[in-house]
């Protein structure tokens, strides 16, 4: 059922900072008790995960209205279109193959309008989705999900106990450094747990200052951000101990399930024959 966190009980939205439906309670509560992602974490977190940038005007309110244009801007100018329409609609069958793969209490980094975790919910998963722009925490919940207005390098609910953690639509990039967001996500999952990461459709690596731009001449504040093909994903993770479990590509969008390797200070196993 959506809210409840693994090994923390049943938490209700205004003790988690969280909204979850009906549209009346989400109205009334699309930020969480400290007010804000950024007052919640420190100013770095803020920066490194787009901070006000995606709570500024362009994204919160495509997102309202459900529709772009909305793209990403390079200072080159080179523009990347972000498929608005697409993540406030219903899962297709790309996102049918991530949820197969998700199995016990599962995060949604930079959920967005909550299509994956109101889908989730719906299908008896412990389901939260995190996100720093209000818009989208107050959208989920009025899919039915449940949503918390943080940063993933914030303090959050159940910390080493996801059993998933999803990196959908392009969130590899938060941050502008994988390997840092890699190395974060891999404090929050439980043993056994498992991230499933979507990859840029084409063959890149790349770090950059972007901005969110609706097209019309209105541009938000620059953040940074990565775009990671496959191939590099893959190389990433590997680098940051990560194991492939598999990885797909269905409608042209590709992803990885990886599991997060030793934990850092972890006690090494005793030798074989060795005394207790």
């Amino acid at each position: 059922m959506p809210g409840f966190l693994p090994g923390s009980g049943v938490v209700s939205a205004s003790r988690a900072g969280a909204v979850s439906g009906p549209a009346s309670r989400a109205a009334a509560g699309s930020v969480p008790a400290s007010g804000s992602e950024a007052a919640s974490g420190s100013a770095h977190a803020a920066r490194a995960a787009g901070g006000p940038a995606w709570r500024a005007d362009p994204y919160a309110l495509a997102l309202r209205a459900g529709r772009g244009p909305l793209f990403l801007r390079r200072p080159d100018g080179w523009l990347l279109p972000l498929d608005v329409e697409r993540w406030c609609a219903g899962t297709d069958a790309a996102d049918e193959s991530v949820l197969a793969r998700c199995h016990g209490a599962v995060l949604d980094i930079g959920c967005g309008p909550g299509r994956l975790v109101a889908a989730l919910a719906g299908r008896g998963h412990r389901a939260l989705g995190i996100d720093v722009t209000p818009a989208a925490v107050t959208r989920t919940a009025r899919r039915g999900g449940t949503a918390l207005c943080r940063s993933v390098f914030d303090p959050l609910p159940g910390e080493r106990r996801w059993d998933t953690a999803l990196l959908i639509d392009g969130n590899i990039g938060i941050g502008g450094d994988p390997a840092a967001l890699l190395e974060r996500t891999a404090d929050l999952l439980a043993p056994g747990g498992r991230l499933v990461a979507e990859a840029a459709p084409v063959e890149v690596d790349e770090r950059c200052e972007v901005r969110l731009d609706d097209g019309r001449g209105t541009l938000g504040a620059p953040f940074p951000w990565a775009r990671v093909g496959l191939r590099a994903l893959l190389g990433h993770a590997e680098a940051a101990g990560w194991r492939t479990v598999r990885s797909w590509t269905l409608a042209g969008r590709p992803f990885a399930e990886l599991a997060p390797g030793p934990r850092r200070g972890a006690a090494a196993p005793a030798p074989a024959g060795a005394a207790p």
